[in-house]
């Protein structure tokens, strides 16, 4: 072959491989795009799906605050299920509100508090929130080291100013008195016109739960209850021989909201209810935040007792789930162990630390062993 048809195929090939890597990269370029366009369109898409929920309340709203109207035909009545919210009030807490803007997605937000106490369980609890990819949380650091423990690790951090007897529960105190302290707290933000999800952080998050609230109600709870009928409440029959025919008494039951993951409205109701509780707890030192949580949402007017009107809805059980449905349950069953939870909270067993870490590893890591060592219940 001759030196210059040499040359040629040596200018030929490297023109070749120059167009194939400018193909590779073309090809990458698309695909970078590709992926951000289907961000976008999932994003667009949950924002439209939330105008038009939005859009549909409004007119309810209307339709049943407005003039009056006749009833319908037989099975086409529908009662207003979901309260206006509050009219924002910024002058409540300028600095809160200044961080929500910044932080809060359409003015939803997660909320945890947090002493040193629980410092080992929070590092779990934000770095699956991260790991999911979820921006819109704020950590409400009950003391210094909490303060200077989020902001090392990038994590939005809200100290509130110093307030005499409540910084004290909130530097020393445990689980229950911190949980009887959200109470006061959350307020705020719901007098800012803030819709919070109330998160522990004995939880890890696996999705978003954002992509799986309703809006539908004042407030949605997850459950303490196990199964269908003690989730979303059953007819029990009480026996009574000595009554003789009338020996049966039929009572409706459902096992309480868990108030330590619920989604609260800013709506009047709401309001109401967060005053209620914590005006109890301020007076009942015995009593426990979340017995009073649900006895005030459930509890019916009677003679001398005005209750709450508050609308409520019950989070599905396999999706916002506690530790005995996984422990007890999902963990033993093939199918339900294919399923994947938007939050696990490890509010039944005191052991949180270790399950929280073995939830991880399951779900997140895939270790199909990894919640095997533990017992149904605790050891005590």
């Amino acid at each position: 072959m001759a030196l210059q048809d040499l040359e040629n195929v040596a200018s030929s090939s490297c023109e070749s491989q120059e167009r194939i890597n400018m193909l590779k990269s073309d090809i990458a370029s698309l695909l970078d795009k590709n992926a951000e366009f289907e961000k976008r369109i999932k994003d667009l898409t949950e924002r439209l799906r939330r105008a038009e929920q939005g859009k549909d309340n409004a007119q309810k709203q209307f339709l049943v605050l407005g003039e009056n109207h006749k009833a319908g035909p037989f099975g086409t009545v529908k009662g207003l299920r979901t309260n206006p919210t509050v009219i924002p009030d910024e002058s409540v807490n300028p600095r809160l509100a200044k961080i929500l803007e910044e932080v809060a997605v359409q003015k939803e937000i997660i909320v945890a508090l947090a002493n040193s106490n629980v410092q080992s369980m929070l590092e779990v609890w934000f770095n699956s929130i991260k790991k999911v990819g979820i921006p819109n949380y704020l950590v409400i650091a009950l003391d210094d080291n909490i303060e200077s423990l989020c902001k090392s690790n990038g994590v939005p951090v809200y100290k509130r100013d110093p307030d005499e007897g409540v910084d004290s529960i909130g530097k020393t105190g445990g689980n229950h008195a911190v949980s009887g302290l959200k109470f006061r707290i959350l307020r705020e933000f719901l007098q800012l016109g803030y819709s919070v999800l109330l998160s522990d952080v004995d939880i890890v998050y696996l999705q978003n739960p954002f992509h799986y609230i309703y809006r539908d109600s004042d407030v949605e709870s997850m459950s303490d209850g196990h199964n269908n009928m003690t989730a979303y409440g059953f007819n029990d029959v009480s026996d009574e021989p000595a009554m003789g025919w009338a020996r049966y008494a039929h009572t409706m039951r459902i096992w309480v909201y868990n108030s330590g993951f619920f989604y609260i409205r800013p709506t009047l109701p709401s309001i109401e209810l967060l005053d209620r509780v914590a005006g109890r707890l301020s007076r009942e030192s015995k009593s426990w935040d979340q017995a009073v949580f649900n006895e005030e949402l459930f509890f019916p007017s009677h003679p001398g007792y005005d209750g709450l009107h508050a609308a409520k809805r019950t989070m599905d059980m396999y999706l916002f789930m506690n530790s005995k449905v996984l422990f007890k349950t999902v963990r033993k069953d093939a199918k339900l162990k294919k399923l994947k939870p938007v939050i696990v909270h490890v509010n039944y067993h005191p052991d949180k630390l270790p399950r929280m870490k073995a939830v991880v590893e399951f779900y997140v890591n895939g270790k199909q062993d990894a919640l095997d060592p533990f017992p149904d219940g605790s050891q005590w």
